[in-house]
């Protein structure tokens, strides 16, 4: 089965927020900051999607749980997505992480 994580990589503590280049013109290139005159765009957290290997919603949540605890996150989505989209809500939510808290399943997922 193909499951996909989506969850928000927060800022380092002390650092407040990224820092990234945006130019409309060379996109897909990266830069330092200090070598740009592009406009700088500051968020307090990067939103990431990513595919997780299981055979069964345990072993997804199991696989998710360690890339969850490696990262700043606190929270995330699980989502059975066929489709591998890389879209945000794409696929069918199935479980949702919060730190401190662990899994909360979805009851209408109907995996």
């Amino acid at each position: 089965m193909t499951y996909v994580l989506e969850y928000t990589v927060p800022a380092a503590p002390g650092d407040g927020e990224f820092e990234f280049p945006h130019d409309e013109i060379n996109s897909g290139t990266t830069v330092p900051l200090s070598e740009t005159d592009a406009d700088v765009v500051h968020t307090p957290g990067l939103p990431a999607r990513t595919g997780i290997i299981g055979a069964s919603v345990p072993e997804a949540k199991l696989e998710a749980e360690q890339l969850i605890t490696h990262s700043r996150a606190s929270e995330a989505s699980l989502y059975f997505d066929s489709s591998n989209s890389l879209q945000t809500g794409v696929g069918t939510l199935v479980s949702i992480f919060r730190e401190g808290r662990g899994w909360q399943d979805v009851q209408d997922a109907g995996l």
